[in-house]
């Protein structure tokens, strides 16, 4: 019993709104049968006592309902068959080249040295434990972006590379997020991922106009720029304060979320749950669901195979 009603419940239909044919097919089956009944025009061309006497002889026969028959099953199963009966032939998993992660930790010295780096690691292995099998990758950066993991399906093989990072990674100075989100459509782009995430783990700090450009392409690609706001617990005179502002600004333009690395629960949990089973719902939906409409369609044959008897 409950695999029968696993398998109604990943049941649907790809087209429904060829269902609202079916009335039209209604009205057009009474209106037909209610010609089909009668003598039409006949009716009023003749007068009613002539008309019923030539009934009582035999010489008036009214036509047949069951001659519609035929012609509404046929039309009926073809509205049926377009409205595109379906079923999930495969879980959100099968596809997991269709949507991935891509982290981009921030490495520059105002994270290293202010005391954030371990909110911004632990912040990156929730996205790596709640990636649901999507494929993630890892990029760091500073003045500079590096790859620092291609797209791998195991997501908790990156915690050995989270683990040693330091400011003495990336050698190039400065906070260039802009360069990271370049570097992340790249690699979408190469891996042939279709939608995506991108996850900033940074203070917001030097957010140019090329990162909001580049954050708004990325959002027209499918791709959401989200940002963890890495907040330093110790400040140096000649470091920059975070940019909360900014970084909610990159991710709005992104069509993402924000959330804090020292509380990452949230963010990660949003950005967990957000699977390649999304893709059923746009131009992708071929992928995931067998359509049976072709088979109802043969069964539509039967009916319209009474259209060809001979008539007596």
């Amino acid at each position: 019993m409950m695999d029968g009603a696993s398998q109604f419940a990943t049941t649907m239909l790809l087209r429904p709104w060829w269902l609202l044919a079916l009335l039209a097919l209604a009205l057009l089956s009474y209106l037909a049968l209610r010609r089909v009944r009668g003598l039409g025009a006949w009716e009023q061309a003749f007068d009613p006592a002539l008309l019923a006497a030539m009934e009582r002889f035999g010489h008036v026969v009214p036509g047949a309902a069951r001659r519609i028959f035929w012609p509404v099953a046929v039309a009926a199963i073809a509205i049926l068959a377009l409205s595109g009966p379906a079923r999930r032939i495969a879980d959100p998993d099968t596809f997991r080249n269709l949507d991935g992660i891509v982290l981009a930790i921030d490495l520059s010295r105002s994270i290293a040295e202010g005391g954030s780096l371990d909110d911004a690691q632990a912040a990156a292995q929730m996205i790596l434990q709640l990636s649901a099998g999507r494929p993630v990758a890892m990029i760091v950066y500073a003045g500079e972006a590096y790859v620092a993991s291609a797209f791998t399906l195991d997501a908790l093989a990156l915690s050995p590379v989270l683990a040693v990072l330091d400011g003495e990674i990336v050698p190039n100075a400065g906070s260039r997020s802009d360069r990271a989100l370049d570097l992340a459509a790249t690699l979408f782009s190469e891996a042939g991922i279709l939608s995506g995430d991108v996850v900033l783990v940074t203070d917001g700090d030097h957010l140019t106009p090329q990162a909001f450009d580049a954050a708004a392409q990325l959002a027209a690609a499918n791709i959401r720029v989200n940002g963890f706001l890495v907040e330093p617990t110790a400040r140096h005179g000649d470091m920059p304060a975070p940019d909360r502002d900014g970084l909610e600004r990159l991710t709005r333009l992104g069509d993402g979320s924000l959330g804090n690395a020292a509380d990452p629960a949230p963010l990660a949990d949003t950005i967990g749950k957000r699977a390649a089973s999304a893709l059923a719902k746009g131009e992708t939906a071929a992928l995931f669901f067998r359509d049976y409409g072709r088979y109802l369609l043969v069964l539509a044959l039967f009916p319209a195979l009474a259209l060809f008897r001979r008539a007596t």
